[in-house]
């Protein structure tokens, strides 16, 4: 049976960030995230490029070799803006992405915090590790889960695509299940609200658009202090309506909105 996904983004830069380093694009054959890394320069920049290019070379359907090889093409992307304006060096992104591949699995691409957790059969799981500090101090049995989302170094994080070729992305395969939801996101979010609340808020939801929205609305009533980005995909059948172009969000909207060439 023919599998798309019914996506939908909301992303708001929040009340205490002059832009939006967040970028996000959905489609009926992938949605991903990407937060422009705080403290470097340009990291509006560097989510959008990212997001762009991985939507302009998308052609067919891919495998997880595929995937890998896309994501690196769009990371030389970031090199070469650094490349031709050598004020940007330093600006880098995390990226976490959902695709479809090209055997009906689905794959999902990891490096940095943003995060990705799947909703299934009415239990909420993170999917994704952080590659952060603090995660690393939680692994060493340094620090307790519970006292990460506090710590002063929370926002340190130890991989991320800068176009470097020593960057580093893991895509792993995952069975794609009608029915399960899919949530993407951004530290502004998972720093703020418990895991809990974005549990309840995603599987209370009726469609993705109102999950995404009502997460992002809760983060923002939260306090949160950075962008905030939430994306949503339902696994569905060829039998629901599925909106077949890309939507970008965040720095993505705003950077590079010429059209993009997806055949």
């Amino acid at each position: 049976m023919p599998l798309r996904l019914n996506t939908a983004a909301v992303s708001d830069a929040g009340a205490h960030r002059p832009t939006n380093q967040d970028a996000a694009f959905v489609a009926s054959w992938g949605a991903a995230v990407a937060d422009g890394v705080g403290g470097g320069p340009s990291g509006d920049l560097a989510s959008a490029a990212l997001i762009h290019r991985l939507v302009a070379t998308r052609g067919s359907a891919i495998d997880a070799d595929g995937l890998l090889v896309r994501i690196r093409e769009a990371n030389w992307d970031i090199r070469a803006h650094v490349e031709r304006d050598p004020a940007l060096r330093g600006m880098a992104t995390t990226f976490t992405g959902l695709f479809l591949g090209a055997d009906g699995q689905l794959l999902l691409a990891h490096t940095g915090d943003s995060r990705a957790y799947l909703l299934r059969d009415g239990e909420f799981t993170r999917e994704t590790r952080d590659d952060s500090y603090v995660q690393a101090l939680v692994d060493h049995g340094i620090i307790p889960p519970e006292a990460a989302a506090a710590h002063p170094r929370r926002n340190i994080i130890t991989a991320s695509l800068g176009g470097a070729e020593g960057d580093v992305v893991s895509v792993a395969e995952r069975p794609s299940i009608v029915g399960d939801r899919w949530v993407l996101c951004s530290d502004g979010l998972t720093d703020y609200v418990p895991e809990a609340d974005v549990a309840r808020l995603i599987a209370e939801a009726d469609d993705p658009r109102s999950a995404a929205a009502s997460a992002v609305a809760l983060a923002l009533e939260a306090g949160t202090r950075d962008n905030v980005t939430v994306v949503v995909c339902d696994v569905v059948d060829d039998d629901q309506p599925i909106a077949g172009e890309p939507v970008f969000s965040g720095s993505a909207a705003r950077w590079f909105a010429e059209d993009v060439e997806t055949a």
